[in-house]
């Protein structure tokens, strides 16, 4: 394995990752403020049924999305008459991850906006401003670090994920193998060596992505301590 096969693992694992986590934030935003702001019956429910795909064995999830996607598929039938094929090539490599992560998202969001007074939304409605502009200007900032952190534990999930990703996209050198598909690869054919060297990328990669968040995480709230002394 050379240096040129762990860059382009390295690079597809970043382009799956940052695809699946964008993806997943606009839905996981509004399901997040949604589940914050509304009390209702079945709600318990709603919150379990989102939660499956981060309890159920990874591989499920990769067959029912497989069984979603595939050309037989409802989903996959249509977008295979419109000339489209997303299951074993990287996109289903990004949705498997953004499925897996996206409980981890939504529910940080959730506890985001929980923390949020509806009285500072009341009173910017108060003062003029429409829904979406209070959205925009005072819930949003007032959440953004919890919306952050569940931003980066959904990143760090696609970093690492391999059931259903493996399922839905096939190993596939060069075209669907991220780190954790070549990793177990490699340990699966004895490539000990290697599978040493992709654990190592795969545990670099993890870290600084978690260590970076730290630190915005860290800036942003020295910044919000600086500007309530500053009020």
């Amino acid at each position: 394995m050379s240096g040129d096969d762990v860059l382009g693992m390295t690079l597809l694992t970043l382009r799956v990752a940052a695809v699946a986590t964008a993806f997943a934030i606009p839905p996981a935003v509004a399901v997040g403020l949604w589940l914050a702001r509304r009390d209702f019956r079945g709600k318990a429910l709603v919150q379990a049924v989102l939660a499956l795909p981060m309890v159920l064995p990874p591989v499920a999830v990769g067959l029912a999305l497989l069984l979603l996607l595939g050309r037989r598929g409802p989903l996959g039938g249509v977008l295979a008459a419109a000339g489209l094929e997303v299951a074993f090539t990287w996109w289903a490599a990004a949705i498997a991850a953004g499925v897996v992560g996206f409980p981890l998202l939504a529910r940080a969001c959730e506890q985001a906006f929980s923390e949020v007074d509806p009285r500072f939304e009341q009173v910017a409605r108060s003062l003029g401003l429409s829904a979406g502009s209070t959205l925009l200007r005072v819930t949003l900032p007032l959440a953004r670090r919890g919306i952050l952190y569940g931003t980066v534990l959904a990143f760090t999930r696609a970093l690492g994920e391999f059931g259903a990703t493996a399922v839905v996209a096939g190993i596939q050198p060069g075209r669907t193998e991220t780190l954790a598909l070549g990793l177990w690869a490699r340990v699966q054919s004895g490539d000990d060596a290697g599978a040493l060297v992709l654990g190592a990328a795969s545990f670099t990669l993890a870290l600084a992505a978690l260590v970076a968040a730290e630190g915005w995480l860290r800036r942003g709230r020295a910044s919000s301590i600086a500007s309530e002394r500053g009020a």
